[in-house]
């Protein structure tokens, strides 16, 4: 397995955004250290028809953390896996980095192990 599949992927979108249009992107990833899902889905909901640049930001940011919940809905269940909770949760804030800078670069960031159940 390559590094680059371990951090995600990374394209160009189809079009440069405006600042405003970026700054909404990165805020879909970065306020989810603080709030978690709900940055993303508030932001999807508002800007998912004017913006195709914030919507697929938001869509992913969303999808990523509804994958960290279940993981951790998941090892909760287990008692061994409440010890490992913690590795879920550096794992997150290490790919939301990324994808925050990866965002103010202007390029569509895609999370590892990602499961998109918003389409």
């Amino acid at each position: 397995m390559d590094t680059k599949d371990l951090l995600g992927d990374e394209s160009t979108p189809a079009y440069t955004p405006t600042s405003d249009e970026r700054t909404l992107a990165i805020l879909s990833h970065i306020l989810c250290v603080v709030v978690g899902f709900l940055a993303p889905l508030i932001i999807y909901l508002i800007k998912k028809d004017e913006s195709p640049y914030v919507r697929d930001h938001a869509k992913e940011s969303l999808n990523f953390q509804i994958t960290i919940f279940l993981a951790c809905v998941i090892l909760a269940i287990t008692l061994v896996g409440i010890l490992l909770i913690w590795v879920v949760g550096i794992i997150n804030l290490v790919l939301v980095i990324i994808a925050t800078i990866k965002t103010s670069e202007n390029k569509m960031y895609k999370y590892p192990l990602n499961f998109r159940l918003i389409k």
